[in-house]
């Protein structure tokens, strides 16, 4: 279940008649329990509680009481043996008329009336599998309207069919955006009069909703028609106590979607909600997933956390200016210079979505500046930052609309906060009617257009936002002497996306003609600068736009990015032009994993990438350690890898820089699959007497999984005695005939020898390493096998032959994983191997023989440790969560060990290790051998 789903069902119980007996099952359901859970539960089979409650062990100890017994009753949850045994998170008690809870690991309590339990919700999603930041355990509002808008659109769009059209999606969209304005202005005083647009739709709409959209409608004509128009415009009287509202909000069109019966209820629940808990930071993420059909399914998901967009924002320009704070300390000029110099900041996001880096931007100076006003006796002061210098661009229109409400919202919170309600509400009203959100395709428009140059007067003219987004309004965009920060999280799509399993034709035509924009989109931004342009992340265009912006005007840019664009052939491919531009990297933030709401969501792995053309006092590098504490370093220089070094680009070898072995890639059949066998196959052929054909025949999945499976293995000197056995001869009939009918020269040739793979690089008269191309990211080493020798390896893994043991030790240490993971790049989110950019480029030190004796006792002790789990799979054995205590331990020696070669110690973290790689491989590419 995700968050909204679970905010239903909890606030459906907090209505129905409170049952002693049942509640705990009910509460257990509504986070997502199945029934059979709730089952053992029930009957006592699972139920450890020693108090006559109900207690899910790793979860949760509930109990009901007699009314006024709910504290003493969660005393005594508290002191229950069963609930330190059972490792309860949570202890929850509750009368009917009073509700208290406490997280056990936090000490965090909450103490309600019953009816009002759902506004807590949000404190036990851990019961769900969600874990998520303190902010969003508190502002279980954001998720609460979502839902029941959510319901409001489904409902509406259902009834009005032609509102679900893609022409009319705007219209019902612009819609949303209009309501979502009138409940929060009608809970916080911006509407005279508490709850006046939910009551007035109810008491002036016909209980069976069939005016409904007219009173609406006349709401909206109302707010859009000044004070001494209304009595010639014949507004009704119930719709003239609304203020005149402007900003183009209410102008256009006031046609409004019928309504049934239901749609009306679900309109008076959300005005019920308590608005002014709306937190714009997070609400608009979310509210976009309601008009996007695609993402409905994740609804109440869509959420960035605060503390990572401010990992964008402080050292792009925040902590700058809270440092300029504190050195200004009481001093009226260096405060009032301060001040001036924020109200001519520019923060500028050309993947805006519904605003989230925006808004906290702007919230986040308004609070320097207050506190600036503060420090010169002008707290009552109005703020100098106007709302127009944050500006964005988004691709669909209602996440548009939103950003813009977003800000509108955040200005006159913020005024609320630092001025108090009687100034914000003074000057709230009429919106101003400048448009600073434009739509559009970010790749394609002209930033500089969006946001000129500083010091350059423009004038763009248009209709507002609110009534058609896709233009810009007339806006004086003359800033002369401000600072422009770009920032931003833009799409996450890789340079090729394929449909997913048994997906629909008409899916595979969106998602490939969504492939095809995309390189459009990136095509006039590299196609005349490199040849390898199509094999770029999507990503990679906002990067390329901000180069040529920085062109232009002193900017600065930070972007979040999949850590795809720093690893792999794509570093080669984008830096140098990154680089050529004259842009370098002023701050990054190693990968990391930027998560959402969803439960036990993994969250995907991006990067922080700050860049400018600008000088700098020192570059910033910023990391997570192996024990998840945040890590700040000055450094010289960051480069593309997001290592303190030089920017140096690791280069694929032809053999290896360091003194190890040589890796091969595995033999490749090319043969249709009638060389292959399952073991049905070979072991019909051993019946038959052909078992002198068959060899084992190892890919990734056979090494890692144990999966069996093997392959017919000729040559010249025994295809004609191979080719007595009927079974035989038909295959390699099969190989002739699928080569034959290959479009490739090379493949037809092959039809000449059915009998050979196409190409061959091992013969399996030799042990081999196995290491596979492709493999989970989630494993903490590589899953690396050791076979016999009579293994033939596919061309889905690398070899090596007849390995020396401290190679192999070599081959499955941590400090190697690490270097491939950096310079190899991933699939998808699977670590992709290559020998040429992996192995042949590892920098590993000249090593002493005693430095091999050594290496090769640990892989010793490793190999027996595996042989201990016999028949363990390397998946079994490496599995994250269930690694064998002495296998591990076995790893952790063979590290020790070969990273006290590298600096006579334990290297402290994955930085560290990259450091002295990257050191050392520019070592052996300057001097051509190893240091």
């Amino acid at each position: 279940m995700n968050p909204v789903e679970i905010e239903e069902a909890v606030s459906q119980l907090a209505l129905e008649p409170f049952d002693r007996g049942e509640f705990p099952f009910s509460f257990l359901r509504a986070f997502g329990n199945p029934e059979t859970t709730i089952k053992r539960l029930r009957t006592g089979s699972t139920n450890q509680s020693d108090v006559g409650g109900v207690l899910q062990r790793s979860n949760i100890h509930i109990a009901t009481c007699d009314v006024g017994e709910v504290e003493a009753t969660l005393g005594s949850l508290r002191d229950s043996p069963k609930t330190a045994t059972a490792k309860a998170k949570f202890i929850l008690a509750t009368d009917g008329d009073s509700f208290q809870a406490e997280d056990r690991t936090s000490g965090e309590t909450i103490a309600c009336d019953y009816a009002d339990f759902p506004d807590h919700f949000g404190f036990f999603l851990p019961l769900a599998g969600i874990t998520t930041v303190e902010q969003i355990r508190e502002s279980s509002f954001d998720i609460r309207a979502t839902g029941r808008l959510n319901k409001l659109y489904v409902e509406l769009l259902k009834d009005n069919p032609d509102w679900a059209k893609a022409e009319r999606r705007p219209d019902m969209n612009h819609f949303m955006a209009r309501l979502i304005f009138c409940f929060f202005a009608e809970d916080t005083d911006i509407f005279v009069g508490e709850g006046l647009f939910t009551k007035t739709v109810e008491q002036m709409s016909a209980r069976d909703s069939s005016d409904t959209h007219a009173v609406i409608s006349e709401i909206f004509r109302s707010m859009d028609t000044k004070i001494a128009d209304r009595q010639s415009a014949g507004i009704a009287r119930y719709a003239n106590q609304f203020p005149y509202v402007n900003g183009q909000l209410f102008s256009g069109s006031t046609e409004v979607p019928r309504f049934t019966k239901i749609a009306r209820s679900y309109l008076n629940h959300i005005g019920n909600l308590n608005w002014k808990k709306i937190n714009p930071d997070i609400f608009g993420s979310m509210i976009q997933a309601v008009a996007d059909d695609e993402e409905r399914g994740a609804l109440g998901m869509h959420y960035t956390s605060v503390p990572n967009i401010l990992k964008v924002l402080n050292p792009l320009f925040l902590d700058d200016l809270r440092e300029k704070l504190d050195e200004a300390g009481d001093n009226g000029r260096k405060l009032l210079n301060l001040r001036s110099r924020m109200a001519r900041i520019r923060v500028f996001d050309p993947a805006c979505g519904s605003g989230n880096f925006l808004v906290i931007s702007y919230k986040q100076m308004r609070e320097i500046e207050a506190e600036i006003n503060r420090r010169r006796g002008e707290s009552d002061r109005r703020s100098d930052i106007p709302l127009t210098n944050f500006r964005g661009i988004e691709l669909r229109d209602f996440p548009a609309e939103i950003a813009r409400l977003a800000l509108i919202i955040a200005e006159f919170q913020c005024d609320v906060l630092y001025r108090g309600q009687q100034e914000a509400l003074a000057e709230f009203l009429p919106l101003n009617s400048e448009n600073w959100i434009t739509c559009g395709n970010a790749l394609r428009l002209d930033w500089l257009s969006v946001c000129p140059p500083t010091g350059t007067g423009v004038k763009m003219r248009g209709d507002d936002l609110f009534e058609t987004p896709l233009d810009q309004a007339e806006i004086d965009f003359e800033n002369s002497g401000g600072e422009t920060y770009l920032c931003g999280n833009p799409p996450y799509v890789g340079s090729t996306v394929q449909a997913p399993k048994g997906a629909t034709a008409e899916t595979k035509a969106r998602i490939n003609k969504e492939a095809e924009d995309r390189k459009a989109d990136l095509k006039p931004l590299f196609s005349h600068l490199t040849n390898s342009w199509k094999s770029l992340d999507y990503v990679s265009g906002w990067f390329m736009k901000f180069a040529g912006y920085a062109r232009h005007t002193a900017a600065r840019c930070a972007f979040v990015a999949t850590n795809s664009i720093c690893q792999g052939e794509q570093v080669a491919r984008l830096w140098p032009l990154l680089f050529d531009s004259g842009q370098k990297i002023d701050f990054a933030h190693t990968s990391f994993k930027w998560k959402n709401l969803a439960a036990k969501n993994a969250g995907v792995s991006v990067v922080i990438i700050g860049l400018s053309n600008q000088p700098v006092r020192s570059r910033i590098l910023y990391s997570i350690d192996e024990n998840g504490t945040d890590l700040r370093r000055d450094v010289a220089n960051i480069n593309p890898y997001l290592v303190a070094n030089d920017d140096i680009i690791v280069a694929a070898s032809t053999a290896p820089l360091s003194e190890i072995q040589p890796m091969t890639i595995g033999n490749k059949p090319v043969d249709g699959g009638h060389l292959i066998l399952s073991v049905e196959d070979a072991e019909k052929l051993v019946n038959d007497g052909a078992s002198e054909f068959i060899r084992s025949y190892m890919g990734a999945e056979e090494s890692i999984n144990g999966k069996r499976r093997y392959c017919l293995w000729l040559d010249r000197s025994n295809v004609a005695e191979a080719r007595e056995n009927n079974s035989i001869r038909e295959r390699l009939i099969g190989v002739a005939n699928f080569r034959n009918d290959s479009s490739k020269e090379l493949t037809r040739r092959g039809a000449m020898t059915p009998f050979e793979f196409q190409q061959v690089r091992q013969n399996g008269n030799e042990t081999v390493a196995i290491i596979p191309s492709v493999s989970s990211e989630n494993r903490e080493y590589l899953p690396v096998s050791l076979e016999d020798k009579g293994t033939i390896v596919s061309n889905l893994a690398f070899a090596v032959l007849d390995p020396q043991l401290w190679v192999f030790s070599t081959l499955v240490s941590r400090i190697h994983l690490v270097w491939i993971l950096v310079v190899c790049g991933k699939l998808e989110t699977r670590i992709r191997y290559s020998n040429t950019l992996g192995w042949n480029t590892f920098p590993l030190p000249r090593l002493t023989e005693q430095n091999k004796a050594n290496l090769t006792r640990c892989a010793e002790n490793i190999l027996l440790a595996r042989e201990a789990h016999f028949p363990a799979t390397i998946a079994d054995l490496y599995d994250p969560t269930d690694m064998p205590d002495d296998l591990r331990r076995a790893h952790d020696e063979n590290d020790e060990v070969l990273e006290r070669i590298y600096i006579g110690r334990r290297f402290r973290n994955d930085t560290e290790r990259l450091e002295k790689l990257f050191e050392l491989y520019t070592k052996m590419t300057v001097k051509g051998k190893a240091a």
